[in-house]
C-alpha cells in the first residue's frame, strides 16, 4: 500500500515543493473565475480530483482504471474551464506507474489524445489565460509524453534490479551451502581414510605388542605418522591454501595401502599437463574415496589404479579384487559414491561401478576446449 506522500512523484526532475505548487495553483485560477458557481464547481472537482488521485494508488483492478477516467474528466474541465492544464502531470506520474504493459500503453494513448483535446479547445475558451502560460503549457506536454515513458522504464529497471538482488542473494545461500557440503565431504574423505588407517593400525598393534613388540612399535609408528599426516591435511583443506595435484594423491594411495599390506599397481601417468586444477582436485577427491572404501571394507589384496587421458576425454579405474561392496556396508559405500558423483557433476563427469571379481569404479570427466581457444580459429 503506498503511503498518502506517494501521490506526490519522485525522480521527475521536480522538488517536492514543485508539486505542492502544482496543488496550490488550481486554487488560484478558480479564485478568479467570476462567478461563485464556477468557484464552487471548481472547489468541488478538485476535491474529487485529489480523492479519486487517492484512491488510484490503493485500489487494484478495476476500480484503478475508473479513479483514472474520472481524473481524466475532471482533467479534461479544468483546462477548457479553468485553463489549468497541470493535472496532466499528475495522470502523466501515475500511469508510468501501471506494470500491465498493455494497460499502459491503452492509459498513455488515451491520456495523451485527451490533454491535446483539451489544451487545442481551451485555447479557444480561455486564450487568454493560455497565451499567458504558453511556455509552461509546452512544457507540461511534453511532460505528458515523455514522463509514463522515463517512470515506467525507471520502475522497470528497479524490478529488474531487485530481482537480481533476491537471485545473488539465493545464489549466495546455495554458495554457502554447497561450500559446507564440500567440506563436509572433504573432512570425511580426508578423516575417515585415515581415521580407518589408525583404527587398523592401533587393533594389528594391540595384537602384536605381546607377540612382536617390534612389530608392534612400527605399527605405532605408522600410526603417528598417518595422524600427522591427516592434520596437515586438514589444515590444508581449513585453510584452502591450494589444491591437491592428482600425482600428490596417487602418492598418498600408494602408501595407505602399502601400510595395510595392498599391493598397489598402476598404468597411465598422473602428471596431468593441460587438466584444470578444478578436475584434478576432483579426480583426487574420488582417489581419495576410492581408496577408502578399498581398506575399511574390500578386504582386498590387491589394488590397481589405470589413467588414460585422450583427446576427448580423461578415463581413470580404479580396481581391487575383494568382495565388493559388502551387505553390512552398503549405506555407508553408496554414501560416498553419491558423494563422488556429485563432485563429477562440477565438472561434467560421470561415474559407474561393477562389481565382478572386486570392484571396478570408472571415472570419466570429458575435456573442454577453452575460450581462448576457440578465439584462435579463423
Amino acid at each position: 500500500m503506498q503511503n498518502w506522500f506517494h501521490i506526490f512523484p519522485k525522480n521527475t526532475g521536480l522538488s517536492l515543493y514543485a508539486w505542492l505548487i502544482f496543488c496550490l495553483l488550481p486554487f488560484s485560477f478558480i479564485i478568479h473565475s467570476s462567478s461563485s458557481f464556477e468557484v464552487t464547481i471548481g472547489l468541488v472537482l478538485l476535491v474529487l480530483f485529489f480523492t479519486a488521485y487517492r484512491l488510484s494508488f490503493i485500489k487494484r483492478g478495476w476500480t484503478v482504471y475508473l479513479t483514472l477516467s474520472i481524473e481524466m474528466v475532471i482533467n479534461i474541465g479544468m483546462t477548457m474551464y479553468f485553463g489549468y492544464v497541470y493535472f496532466a502531470l499528475f495522470l502523466a506520474f501515475f500511469i508510468g506507474n501501471i506494470q500491465n504493459k498493455g494497460g499502459f500503453v491503452t492509459l498513455y494513448v488515451i491520456h495523451l489524445t485527451t490533454t491535446i483535446f483539451a489544451i487545442t479547445a481551451g485555447f479557444f475558451l480561455q486564450s487568454e489565460t493560455f497565451l499567458m502560460q504558453l511556455p509552461f503549457i509546452l512544457i507540461s506536454v511534453i511532460g505528458v509524453i515523455l514522463l509514463p515513458f522515463v517512470i515506467y522504464n525507471r520502475n522497470k529497471r528497479e524490478r529488474l534490479e531487485h530481482q537480481l538482488e533476491n537471485a545473488n542473494e539465493k545464489i549466495s545461500q546455495l554458495m554457502v551451502v554447497e561450500e559446507r557440503q564440500r567440506i563436509a565431504r572433504d573432512l570425511h574423505d580426508t578423516l575417515g581414510q585415515k581415521l580407518s588407517l589408525i583404527g587398523f593400525k592401533s587393533d594389528l598393534a594391540g595384537k602384536l605388542f605381546d607377540v612382536k613388540p617390534e612389530s608392534a612399535k612400527s605399527e605405532i609408528e605408522d600410526i603417528h605418522h598417518t595422524a600427522r599426516t591427516a592434520l596437515n591435511e586438514v589444515r590444508e583443506i581449513v585453510s584452502d591454501m591450494k589444491g591437491t595435484k592428482l600425482k600428490d594423491e596417487v602418492s598418498h594411495a600408494r602408501e595407505i595401502l602399502e601400510a595395510t599390506h595392498i599391493d598397489f599397481t598402476m598404468t597411465g601417468d598422473a602428471e596431468l599437463s593441460n587438466t584444470p586444477l578444478l578436475v584434478e582436485n576432483v579426480l583426487s577427491m574420488c582417489l581419495k574415496e576410492a581408496v577408502t572404501n578399498i581398506v575399511k571394507h574390500s578386504q582386498a589384496s590387491l589394488c590397481h589404479l589405470s589413467i588414460k587421458d585422450s583427446s576427448s576425454e580423461l578415463v581413470m579405474k580404479v580396481r581391487d579384487n575383494g568382495i565388493g561392496i559388502p551387505a553390512s556396508q552398503k549405506t555407508t559405500m553408496e554414501s560416498g559414491l553419491q558423494g563422488m558423483k556429485e563432485r563429477l557433476e562440477f565438472v561434467n563427469g560421470s561415474l559407474s561401478k561393477e562389481s565382478s571379481n572386486g570392484m571396478t569404479l570408472t571415472i570419466k570427466v570429458p575435456h573442454v576446449v577453452q575460450q581462448s581457444e576457440l578465439g584462435e580459429s579463423p
